[in-house]
C-alpha cells in the first residue's frame, strides 16, 4: 500500500469541528475502503501546546493519514473532496513512511499523550541526499535520546498530490506524555534545569544540521487510529 497524508487547515477549528472531522468526516473516509486510516486533530486536549510553531495561515488544524493500493486513483479523490468541505484547505502528499519507534495502537479511541506533528522544509541550499542523511541517519538517534518520545514516525514526502499545496519536504508524528503539551521538562523527559538544557542543547545542534530549527510547522494534536493499516479491511 501507499500511505498519504493530509494537512487539513482551518481558521475556526474549535472542539466541535475536530470531533466532526474525526467522527462523521473520518467515518465517510472509512466507508471509501481505505486500507487504513489515522486523524489527529488539533483540539483543546493539546492544542495550547508549548512546542507549537507556525508558518502557515490559516494554521494546520487537523493531519489526516490514508493508507490506499493507488495514490492518485478516485479513492484519494474523494476523500480530498470530502475534507475540504469543513475546512479553508487541504493539500495532500504521498510519502514513504519509516517508524523508528512504532505509536501504540488504541483502535477506535484517543492515543493518550500528545501527538506533535512538525513539517519539515530542506533549506535551498542543501541537496536532498544531503538533508535526508542528516535527518533520517544522523538525527534519529538523537531525537529519541534527548525526548520524551514514546512514538516515531517520518514520512518523506515524494510529491504532492493536489494543486497548491504547500511547500514540505517531511512530516514528522511524535509521541510524549500528556505533560508534555505545557511542561518543557516532560517534552525532553529532563530530571532537572541543567539536563533540560543539555537536552535541548544537543536536540537543536542535530535540527540545525539539516535546517529544522526555521521555517517549520508545528501542529500539536490529538491522534486517533481509526483502521489499522496492518489489519485486513
Amino acid at each position: 500500500m501507499e500511505k498519504v497524508v493530509v494537512l487539513v487547515r482551518a481558521d475556526d477549528a474549535d472542539d466541535q469541528w475536530c470531533e466532526r472531522i474525526r467522527g462523521p468526516v473520518a467515518d465517510e473516509l472509512l466507508d471509501l475502503g481505505v486500507g487504513g486510516l489515522t486523524v489527529n486533530v488539533r483540539d483543546s486536549a493539546v492544542r495550547h501546546s508549548v512546542m507549537t510553531l507556525t508558518t502557515l495561515a490559516p494554521p494546520v488544524a487537523a493531519v489526516i493519514s490514508i493508507w490506499t493500493h493507488q495514490s492518485y486513483g478516485r479513492q484519494i479523490t474523494a476523500a480530498v473532496d470530502l475534507l475540504a468541505r469543513d475546512c479553508h484547505s487541504v493539500a495532500a502528499y504521498l510519502v514513504t513512511e519509516s517508524v523508528p519507534m512504532a505509536p501504540p495502537e488504541h483502535l477506535g479511541e484517543r492515543c493518550p499523550g500528545l501527538a506533535n506533528v512538525a513539517l519539515l522544509r530542506r533549506p535551498q541550499h542543501m541537496d536532498h541526499g544531503t538533508w535526508l542523511t542528516r535527518w533520517q541517519t544522523d538525527h534519529t538517534q538523537v531525537a529519541i535520546d534527548t525526548q520524551a518520545t514514546f512514538g516515531y514516525t517520518q514520512n518523506v514526502v515524494v510529491r504532492p498530490l493536489t494543486p497548491d499545496a504547500p511547500v514540505v519536504d517531511g512530516i514528522v508524528e511524535e509521541l510524549f506524555p500528556d505533560a508534555a503539551t505545557t511542561d518543557l521538562h516532560a517534552f525532553f523527559g529532563a530530571v532537572d534545569d541543567a539536563d533540560l538544557e543539555d537536552r535541548m542543547t544537543r536536540m537543536v545542534a542535530s535540527t540545525s544540521a539539516f535546517g529544522a530549527t526555521e521555517n517549520i510547522d508545528t501542529v500539536p494534536t490529538s491522534r486517533f487510529l481509526l483502521r489499522s493499516p496492518f489489519s485486513a479491511t
